[in-house]
């Protein structure tokens, strides 16, 4: 069972991605499970086959604590600690090969709370990766793309689990904006370069600093573009996941 945790920030297109990405893997024949983890979204693009909303309602948890909505959202992400039994056991019932998890929109209660690495430890197996979506918009610009890499660099030593780093979205930039961008990941220097023309001052030096430091840790890794829209790069996707999957079974 391969699981993969899709997971970024509000509107970087995770519910869509585990939809396009569902339909390729069932197009290609494979068993498919879809996991859905945000207790407050009212729709989703595809039906989930397992749903933390059977379990946890943010209205009626609202109701119950007197709560509005941001309380009502950190009480219910809390809450979902202790039904990781219930719907692991959902999932091993439907025996998937690809079990794709959709996190909650607001990535910092995810991520950053204790119950993020609690679920994602509980439901996912030794073959398990993140795959963190980055803005689009923001990756446009040196210092927005730095800004993307250090959440991204947070999300991957706050989970200790492989991580692949997907342009989303990226049927929505120009072609020489995404080899501009990868460009900065397979060239770190010339980041750097954009950066010291882009921003001055205190941004600058931060800016420069922290591209320092992802390029002696070896955090400049491959970015994926990949569209939703148009299944640009999902076939890549695919072989990069199973990469990690087959590299993490050998190593157990």
């Amino acid at each position: 069972m391969f699981t993969s945790f899709f997971i970024g920030t509000a509107g970087s297109g995770k519910s869509t991605l585990t939809k396009a990405y569902s339909e390729w893997l069932t197009r290609n024949e494979f068993n498919v499970v879809l996991v859905n983890l945000d207790p407050g979204v009212r729709r989703l693009p595809y039906s989930p086959d397992v749903d933390i909303r059977d379990y946890v309602n943010l209205e009626e948890v609202m109701d119950k604590y007197d709560l509005g909505p941001n309380g009502g959202l950190i009480a219910s992400i809390d809450m979902m600690a202790g039904f990781v039994d219930d719907f692991k056991e959902e999932i091993e019932e439907l025996k998937p090969t690809y079990v794709l998890v959709d996190t909650p929109g607001q990535l910092e209660l995810f991520a950053f709370r204790s119950t993020g690495p609690l679920v994602t430890t509980a439901i996912g197996s030794e073959e398990s990766c993140l795959v963190f979506l980055m803005d689009p918009l923001l990756s446009r610009s040196p210092s927005g793309f730095v800004s993307v890499l250090l959440l991204s660099a947070s999300v991957q030593y706050r989970f200790n689990l492989p991580q692949i780093n997907v342009l989303s979205k990226a049927d929505t930039l120009k072609e020489e904006e995404i080899d501009k961008i990868t460009e900065w990941i397979s060239e770190p220097q010339k980041l750097l370069n954009a950066i010291d023309q882009e921003a001055s001052g205190l941004r600058r030096e931060i800016s420069i600093n922290l591209g320092e430091v992802f390029t002696s840790f070896g955090l400049f890794n491959e970015i994926l573009p990949v569209s939703s829209l148009t299944f640009e790069g999902v076939d890549n996707l695919y072989a990069v996941l199973e990469r990690i999957y087959t590299d993490r079974e050998g190593l157990i």
